[in-house]
């Protein structure tokens, strides 16, 4: 059965998550961490992308992307796969595959979904009952977009720069909407569409990215989400 494609259009963000084999871990000490945001930072410049929000979990990690061409996501990744599997398989004495399948991705429609994205990839650890507060977790990019803390691996998307007219106000709006839970929908839609690659946002949305690929963008599969959804 032939793999769906993945919609990705330059200057449109995507949601990407990648999860470890069986959701093994694929980090294990702070250098790992450290390695991956490294060779991260190497690919976005590499390839062109403008990473503006992340999260790095214990066996999986979350990456909100806008591409600057239509191939930068796959290469980014490809990249931070060759040169990462192979240290944590020398490092930690393992063999085989680190990754579950192929990275899941979906174009986000910024009017919609984008600061919502933003919350969903941050509150990860919090869902996950690690931290109490995303701020208190060291390997995600809420401590730039919430805090004002350094971080060159963040670039600030248009959508998250209309929250305020300096970095302290930005910043300040930023923390106020995590005040507010994400909905069942917001978390399902989020969880769904990448799991399927289908572009989320509004119908009229749909159509443009349809469009603009020539192709069918089609639907998610409906239905309750997976384990594997739930997890994401």
């Amino acid at each position: 059965m032939p793999r769906k494609p993945r919609f990705f259009i330059p200057g449109f963000p995507a949601h990407v998550v990648q999860r470890g084999n069986n959701r093994h871990a694929i980090f294990f000490e702070d250098v790992d961490f450290e390695l991956y945001l490294s060779l991260l930072a190497q690919a976005r410049d590499r390839y062109g992308c403008e990473i503006h929000s992340y999260v790095l979990m214990t066996n999986h990690t979350h990456l909100l992307v806008t591409p600057k061409e239509v191939l930068s996501i796959g290469k980014m990744m490809q990249f931070v796969g060759r040169h990462y599997v192979p240290y944590i398989n020398r490092k930690y004495g393992r063999t085989g595959t680190l990754w579950e399948g192929r990275f899941k991705a979906a174009t986000i429609e910024t009017s919609s979904y984008l600061l919502a994205c933003y919350r969903y990839i941050e509150l990860n650890p919090v869902r996950a009952g690690m931290v109490e507060h995303p701020g208190q977790y060291l390997w995600s990019s809420y401590g730039r977009n919430g805090l004002q803390l350094q971080d060159n691996l963040v670039a600030p998307h248009p959508e998250y720069k209309r929250l305020g007219c300096s970095d302290e106000e930005r910043c300040k709006n930023y923390r106020a909407l995590f005040d507010r839970t994400l909905s069942e929908n917001e978390l399902s839609s989020l969880r769904t569409y990448t799991q399927s690659g289908t572009p989320l946002g509004s119908g009229k949305f749909s159509g443009q990215i349809a469009a603009a690929l020539s192709m069918k963008t089609g639907q998610p599969k409906r239905g309750r989400p997976s384990k594997s959804q739930k997890g994401l």
